[in-house]
C-alpha cells in the first residue's frame, strides 16, 4: 500500500453522502477520485433535511449556500396520524433549541452544492462516469472497471473504496450482503406539481403527512411553487396493482383517497411523470470490509416517514471519512475502530427505525390491511419494555418523536408503561442526586461520604472514539442496557475503574487525585460529583450506600 499521505480513494456515487465522504477525505491529503454516473444536476427524491444536518453542512463549509439557495425553511412535521383525525404540528423548537429549523430542498440544486464544494475540496469529480465492474480476491475489492462518458473502459486500483451508490448497492449487491426489512416492505410513488395549497402559518414550510387506508402520502413544499407529492403502500399490495394499472392512474387513485392532501391539490397542476421506489427499508450483513466502507442508503435504508434519509448518509459519510483516515494512518486501528463505525450507524438507523415502528403501531386513524398488519411493533418475546425504549432512544439527541408516539397514537400499552417506568427512573434519580450535591461548597457534598456501586455488567474499555476527523483512542463505558457504549474523558474513566462499592466517593477521589494541588482538586470536584450525577441518573452506578451499611471487612 502507498504511504497514507498519497493513499487513492475512489468514491462510487456523488449524492450527499458520496460528496461529504470524498470532500472530507480530500481535506485530510488523500488522492479522491469521485465518479458519478449522473450529469448534475439531476433528479432525486427525498427534499425533507432535519436539524441534526445542519451542524454536518456547516462544517463542510456549504451552509452560506445553502441558505443564499432560497430552500423552504422545515420548522417541523404536520400530521393526520394516530388517533386524532384533525391535523396536528410538532416543532423541532420544542425538543432542539440550537437548530430549530431544518430545509425543504431542491435536491438538484441540493446536491449539486455538495459536489461542487467536493470539487473545490480538491476532489477529482467525474460526472457521466459509470463503475460497472468490481474484481474480487475473495471478499476484498482489488479494482473497479469504470465506463467513461464516450464507452470506453478503464481500471483503477485504489487503496480503499467508499461505496455511496446509494440503493443501487453497487458493492452490498456484489458481495451479496443487503437483508430486507420485512415489517416495512412498503413501496413508494411520488411526482410534483405546481401551484398546490400549502398548510397555513406558521406551518407553511412543514412536511404534511396523512395517513389513509392504504398508506400514507407525503407534501413537502419546496422553492418555486413546486410540491414533492407522494404516497407510500404495502409493497405486495402495490406491485400487483401496478400490473393491472398504469403508474399514473394508480397514483392519481390513491391521491384522491386521501383527505386533506386531495385538497391541497385541487388546483395543482403535475409538472412530472409518476416514479416508483421498489426497494425499501434494508440493511447490510456487513458495513465496512477489507478496502473498502458503505455509506448512506449503499448500506441502509429505512422507511422515510421521518426524513432521514440525508442526515443519515450525511452523519455516515462524517464518520466514514474518519473511519478511512484512521484505517490508512494506523492499521492498529483498522478492525476496532470499523466495530465502532458500524455500531454507530446501526446505533442511527435502529433509532430511527424503532420510531417508524411504534408510529407505524399506534396509528388509528384508517382500518385496513395495511394498518393492521403494522400494529404490532416486532420485537422478541425477551426483550422487556424497558429494554425496548432504551434501545430505540437511549443516546439520541431529542427528536420529539417518542413523545409524539405516546401523545398523539394508540401505542402497545406495554411500550407506554416502559417508557413511563423509564422516565419515572431518571426523574427520581435525578431528584435523589440533586440532594447530594452542594452547588455552592461542592467539598461539603454529602456525596462525598456516599459509596457507589456499579449496575451489573458495566465495562470500561479502550475504544475508537469520534476525534478531529479520524477516530482516536478513547475511554467508552458500556451497560447491558447500552451495548454500544458513551465515550468518557480519560479522568472520567480513571474515577469510574476506581468504583468498588467499598470506598466513599472521598476515598476515590483521594486516590485519584494524590498529588495534585489543593487549587487544582478544587477547580475539579464539581466536574467529577456531576459526573458520578450522570452515571447514576443513566444506571451506569446502580445504587448509592453509605459507609455504615457496609459489610464488616
Amino acid at each position: 500500500m502507498a504511504d497514507s499521505s498519497e493513499a487513492s480513494v475512489i468514491v462510487i456515487g456523488g449524492g450527499p453522502g458520496g460528496s461529504t465522504a470524498a470532500t472530507l477525505l480530500a481535506r485530510q491529503g488523500f488522492e479522491v477520485t469521485l465518479f458519478e454516473r449522473e450529469v448534475f444536476p439531476r433528479e432525486h427524491v427525498g427534499e425533507s433535511l432535519l436539524p441534526a444536518s445542519i451542524p454536518i453542512l456547516k462544517t463542510l463549509g456549504v451552509i452560506d449556500e445553502i441558505e443564499a439557495a432560497g430552500f423552504t425553511p422545515k420548522y417541523g412535521a404536520t400530521m393526520v396520524w394516530g388517533r386524532d383525525p384533525e391535523p396536528w404540528s410538532w416543532h423541532f423548537a420544542e425538543t432542539n433549541a440550537s437548530y430549530p429549523h431544518a430545509y425543504q430542498v431542491w435536491r438538484p440544486t441540493f446536491d449539486q452544492i455538495l459536489l461542487r464544494n467536493a470539487q473545490r475540496s480538491g476532489v477529482d469529480v467525474r460526472e457521466g462516469w459509470r463503475v460497472t465492474d468490481v474484481a474480487l480476491d475473495r471478499d476484498k475489492p482489488t479494482a473497479l472497471t469504470v465506463e467513461s462518458p464516450d464507452g470506453t473502459t478503464q481500471e483503477f486500483t485504489p487503496d480503499w473504496i467508499v461505496d455511496a451508490s446509494g440503493q443501487n448497492g453497487f458493492l452490498a449487491r456484489r458481495l451479496d450482503l443487503r437483508v430486507n426489512d420485512d415489517f416495512f416492505r412498503n413501496l413508494a410513488v411520488y411526482s410534483y406539481f405546481r401551484g398546490a395549497e400549502r398548510l397555513p402559518h406558521p406551518d407553511t414550510g412543514n412536511i404534511f403527512i396523512e395517513a389513509y387506508e392504504h398508506g400514507w402520502s407525503w407534501a413537502i413544499p419546496l422553492p418555486d411553487d413546486i410540491m414533492s407529492v407522494g404516497i407510500v403502500v404495502d409493497a405486495a399490495w402495490g406491485g400487483a396493482r401496478l400490473t393491472e394499472q398504469m403508474t399514473d392512474q394508480f397514483y392519481r387513485d390513491q391521491l384522491a383517497m386521501t383527505n386533506r392532501t386531495a385538497d391541497m391539490l385541487l388546483a395543482a397542476e403535475p409538472i412530472d411523470e409518476p416514479r416508483i421506489i421498489r426497494d425499501w427499508s434494508y440493511t447490510s450483513q456487513r458495513l465496512v470490509g477489507d478496502g473498502y466502507i458503505l455509506v448512506g442508503d449503499a448500506a441502509c435504508f429505512i422507511d422515510p416517514l421521518f426524513s432521514s434519509g440525508v442526515h443519515l448518509a450525511l452523519s455516515s459519510a462524517l464518520l466514514a471519512s474518519a473511519y478511512v483516515t484512521s484505517a490508512l494512518r494506523d492499521p492498529e486501528m483498522r478492525e476496532p475502530a470499523a466495530e465502532v463505525y458500524t455500531q454507530l450507524y446501526m446505533q442511527q438507523y435502529h433509532q430511527f427505525r424503532e420510531m417508524a415502528a411504534l408510529f407505524y403501531a399506534s396509528n388509528r386513524t384508517s382500518d385496513s390491511y395495511f394498518w393492521e398488519a403494522r400494529r404490532i411493533v416486532h420485537g422478541g418475546d425477551d426483550v422487556s419494555p424497558r429494554e425496548a425504549f432504551v434501545a430505540a432512544v437511549a443516546g439520541q439527541p431529542p427528536q420529539g418523536y417518542e413523545r409524539v408516539v405516546l401523545e398523539r397514537g394508540e401505542a402497545p400499552q406495554d411500550f407506554v408503561e416502559g417508557v413511563v417506568a423509564v422516565e419515572q427512573e431518571r426523574e427520581d434519580r435525578d431528584t435523589e442526586m440533586a440532594g447530594l450535591i452542594d452547588s455552592v461548597w461542592p467539598s461539603r457534598s454529602p456525596m462525598l461520604d456516599a459509596v457507589p456501586v456499579l449496575a451489573d455488567g458495566v465495562t470500561l474499555a479502550r475504544k475508537p472514539v469520534i476525534g478531529d476527523g479520524q477516530f482516536e483512542w478513547g475511554a467508552v463505558i458500556s451497560s447491558s442496557s447500552r451495548p454500544q457504549g458513551a465515550p468518557i474523558s480519560t479522568l472520567i474513566a480513571a474515577l469510574a475503574s476506581r468504583i468498588d462499592g467499598i470506598r466513599p466517593v472521598r476515598d476515590l477521589l483521594d486516590d485519584l487525585l494524590e498529588g495534585v494541588d489543593p487549587q487544582q482538586r478544587a477547580q475539579l470536584l464539581p466536574g467529577l460529583l456531576t459526573a458520578l450525577r450522570v452515571l447514576y441518573v443513566d444506571g451506569m452506578i446502580a445504587h448509592w450506600r453509605t459507609e455504615s451499611s457496609l459489610p464488616p471487612s
